[in-house]
């Protein structure tokens, strides 16, 4: 058998591929599953309620999703691009830190809200932007570069909330809280159900119409498949990369001022589990289209939520969320694979 470049990829089969890879990934965790001693459909159903089973389930599901979909999008507009965005859990970090200090000085409410998301944003763009400027300007591989900013900033609020930041009475290494005035409005009674959750859905189709439907989208998805066409056709490539970076920070930085403002209401050293790394796994289960990000990110999140419970009901370590976030990766790259090629049999049909 050898692989064989497809000349046509049925429109369907694109459509398929996303719940395939989930299936796939679903199938072979499994065998973890029944290695642990538990029941493959006990666990699988227990994860499912505890995800979905009720009002309060669904609202935590969107909650936790809410910072994957930020991430997941920034992901997505920055590899539209070929800019290898993998620092998103620092921009995340960075617009956290920025809206938490925002959210400390007492203003109303409103304003509180709107200055704590533009600096935020501004401050995960401008994490974002380092990466960006040494590509452009110094052919710095910016997988690296983004990669280890990651740390950087991590350190950087470590010795915040160490130092400056650290709570005089108890000892703990947390910032200041925010102010109340400042804190995301609970959409839903008796949830943590928040105002950014509402915003990240609105982000996603205003993402996907940036990018689809104007001059800048056009320019960067032009940019992303072919940067030697886009030169010859008058585009500037390193203005574009160095926008996608900004966007991309940007989105990503929301992401952490939705997570101090409607969740923690101050920073902690572990206030993102990963979210960044995460949006890399759900843009690519999207295709990087920002509506499909959506989805992508409600399944990690209901895994995630899931995934404790499980633990607790059968046995399997909570581990199990961070080996279907991988293994879902890795399904969707291989799929994606097939987009271009075919599998032939030597010297007969596929």
């Amino acid at each position: 058998m050898r692989l064989e470049p497809r000349q046509r990829t049925p429109g369907w089969f694109n459509l398929a591929l996303p719940f395939a890879a989930i299936i796939a990934t679903l199938v072979l965790c499994s065998g973890l599953i029944k290695m642990a001693g538990a029941s493959v459909f006990q666990a699988y159903g227990v994860m499912l309620d505890a995800s979905f089973g009720d009002t309060y389930a669904v609202t935590e599901t969107l909650v936790r999703a809410t910072p994957m979909i930020f991430t997941g999008l920034a992901v997505a507009v920055a590899f539209r691009a070929k800019f290898w965005n993998i620092g998103a859990e620092g921009q995340l970090l960075a617009g956290a830190m920025a809206g938490c200090w925002v959210g400390t000085f007492p203003m109303a409410g409103p304003l509180a809200m709107l200055l704590m998301a533009i600096v935020g944003a501004v401050a995960g763009a401008a994490v974002a932007l380092i990466p960006a400027l040494l590509r452009v300007k110094l052919k710095v591989d910016d997988v690296v570069s983004s990669l280890l900013l990651n740390s950087i900033v991590f350190y950087i609020l470590m010795a915040l909330i160490e130092t400056v930041w650290k709570d005089p009475l108890s000892g703990y290494p947390i910032s200041p809280p925010i102010e109340d005035a400042a804190n995301l409005p609970v959409l839903l009674a008796g949830t943590r159900l928040h105002l950014g959750v509402l915003v990240a859905l609105i982000a996603a189709p205003v993402v996907w119409f940036v990018i689809a439907r104007t001059t800048l989208g056009f320019k960067i998805r032009v940019t992303g498949e072919n940067p030697e066409a886009a030169r010859y056709g008058g585009i500037g490539v390193e203005r574009i990369i160095v926008l996608a970076a900004i966007l991309s920070g940007a989105l990503a930085g929301l992401a952490g001022v939705a997570e101090v403002g409607g969740v923690h209401f101050q920073v902690m050293s572990d206030i993102s589990p990963g979210y960044g790394y995460s949006g890399i796994v759900i843009a690519m289960l999207a295709r990087l289209n920002p509506l499909g990000v959506v989805p992508a990110a409600i399944f990690l999140a209901a895994v995630m939520t899931g995934a404790e419970a499980m633990s607790r009901a059968t046995g399997v370590p909570p581990f199990l969320s961070d080996v279907i976030q991988g293994m879902a990766l890795l399904a969707m790259l291989v799929a994606l694979l097939f987009t271009a090629y075919r599998i032939r049999r030597r010297g007969g049909a596929s």
